[in-house]
């Protein structure tokens, strides 16, 4: 392809500059590609990865022996694992990005102004895009795949931890968008392994329009604080389950296992349960031996303490570091409340504002939740499982924000645009 933007030699910056300024010449040429052409390399980056499904499992089980060997948790070594099967389902989530509508060019809004002036707010990519995360190599395909179909180029930070997973991953990317005829350098791995090419992305002010950062609070937090770069913030999940007094103890029960144990290695897992005390008698029995059946340790005040003698179920008394911890393990949080009120005051104290769900039976109670509730999303007789970019509609997504500037809640591909206004006169002077 033609390139509108011609790349100056910059042998004198370092190894993250030069990827950061390759980047940034993509960008400017990705920006105006209709959406045939980015549908192609997407179509072409699902091939290739199915095609090279055992190269890749074999760089991922470099990562995972070396982790076992570090001692890490399995609870990381599960988001770290990459299978042939996963691999198909990566896959197949590229070619539903693919399958989306293109947000560029879309109209936000638009009027003819009363002096005759055309007035159109038009969304455009926002450039230059880095992903910082931790040890989960599908955010390398899913962030490369949403970034290319909003024309974004993107600076891809994973973890030392999956550096050869990575690796091969975006080899593969490469080769398929280049064949596309699109610029390979609008997918890139940042340079190096070392903390320090982190923190030049983070200051690459001017060359990166926005960085992402992926992961447990420890690396938000870093990033938020230390970055020169604007900061799209996503936050840990310390998920929430309320049962209300009036509810269907069946679907209470499926709904709080499901939150908990159907994943518990991810952010939209439930990691604390709220039980109106006018139905816990009837639930907590049948819900603690469910999550002893799940493998499921629980963290409980005294009042669920209580119930655990007459149940299979391993339960420990919490302390407060219990409330506010994002588990990530088959560990939850667990307390009996005097009033849909005291769940909510629980809530606004001890949640990080990623989902909070209620089960109830009655539409007043779900009113009043869903009002006082303040977290991207609240769930309704629902697991908090949901909260995702795939569940949502929104093809992969590229992480769950729970600020609330420019985006909130799983980020898709609008979020991933900014506008512009397009002014359009007839020789109009003021």
């Amino acid at each position: 392809m033609t390139s509108l933007s011609s790349v100056t030699p910059h042998d004198n910056l370092s190894p993250v500059a030069q990827a950061a300024h390759r980047a940034r010449a993509a960008a400017a040429d990705l920006a105006p590609l209709p959406r045939s052409a980015k549908d192609e390399a997407l179509l072409a980056i699902a091939d290739a990865l199915e095609v090279r499904t055992a190269e890749i499992v074999e760089a991922n089980a470099v990562d995972v022996e070396r982790a076992r060997a570090a001692g890490t948790s399995e609870s990381v070594i599960d988001r770290l694992t990459l299978t042939p099967e996963r691999v198909r389902a990566i896959a197949a989530d590229v070619r539903q990005v693919a399958a989306l509508p293109d947000p560029v060019g879309e109209v936000v809004r638009g009027s003819t102004l009363p002096n005759g002036i055309d007035l159109r707010q038009v969304r455009v990519p926002l450039g230059v895009v880095g992903i910082i995360y931790e040890a989960r190599p599908n955010v390398t395909v899913d962030g490369a795949a949403l970034c290319l179909k909003s024309g974004n180029a993107v600076l891809l930070r994973g973890s030392s931890s999956a550096y050869s997973s990575n690796t091969a991953l975006v080899a593969v990317i490469r080769d398929a968008v280049g064949g596309s005829g699109l610029p390979a350098d609008a997918v890139q791995l940042v340079p190096g392994e070392s903390r320090d090419s982190v923190t030049e992305l983070m200051r690459a002010r001017g060359t990166v329009d926005v960085l992402i950062p992926r992961g447990g609070a420890s690396l938000i937090r870093t990033v938020v604080e230390g970055s020169t770069v604007p900061v799209i913030e996503t936050g840990t999940g310390n998920c929430h389950v309320y049962v209300d007094a009036d509810t269907d103890i069946d679907m209470a029960v499926d709904i709080l296992v499901n939150s908990k144990a159907q994943r518990p290695s991810v952010c939209n897992a439930a990691e604390t349960l709220l039980v109106h005390r006018d139905v816990a008698d009837a639930f907590l029995p049948r819900a603690l031996d469910a999550l002893a059946e799940a493998g499921v340790t629980v963290h409980g005040d005294e009042r669920v303490v209580a119930y655990a003698e007459a149940t299979k179920a391993t339960v420990v008394p919490a302390v407060d570091e219990d409330w506010e911890t994002e588990y990530l393990s088959y560990d939850i949080a667990a307390a009996v409340v005097d009033s849909l009120d005291a769940a909510v005051a629980h809530i606004r104290r001890w949640s990080s504002g990623h989902t909070e769900a209620i089960v109830t039976s009655s539409q007043a109670a779900a009113r009043r939740f869903t009002r006082l509730v303040d977290s991207t999303t609240v769930a309704v007789n629902a697991s908090t499982r949901f909260t995702d970019g795939g569940q949502f509609g929104f093809g992969a997504e590229i992480g769950i924000s729970t600020q609330k500037l420019h985006a909130r809640g799983p980020m898709g591909l609008p979020e991933l645009t900014s506008t512009k206004y397009i002014v359009t006169g007839d020789g109009h002077t003021r």
